[in-house]
């Protein structure tokens, strides 16, 4: 499935749960890459529970501009490094990121 994936951004893997509407990206994982076409990023949903997403079943793999369309704030941390942790949130019409570990907002520049 992979390597159809034409992508200047490279392939993530995503909650089908964001993938099928059910739940809004909550949570953005950069790890390393286990492929070539993959950049390392992970997309989960407010909804997701361990189990759920030990099911590999539940997750499906996208192109990174899929998951812009989803969500466009998304566009802002393609270049995290790997290691990056963050949690998308929402107050009124404002998204910003805050760092999972540390609970800082994190200050992205365009």
């Amino acid at each position: 499935m992979a390597a159809t994936i034409n992508s200047s951004y490279g392939a993530c893997l995503v909650s089908k749960n964001i993938y099928n509407g059910k739940g809004k990206l909550k949570w953005c994982v950069r790890e390393d890459s286990t492929r070539g076409v993959d950049n390392g990023w992970r997309f989960l949903s407010e909804i997701d529970s361990e189990e759920y997403l030990a099911d590999s079943n539940n997750w499906c793999i996208l192109a990174y501009e899929s998951v812009i369309e989803i969500e466009p704030a998304v566009l802002a941390i393609y270049d995290m490094p790997v290691g990056t942790e963050l949690t998308l949130m929402q107050e009124g019409k404002r998204k910003f990121f805050i760092d999972t570990n540390t609970g800082k907002e994190i200050t992205l520049y365009k």
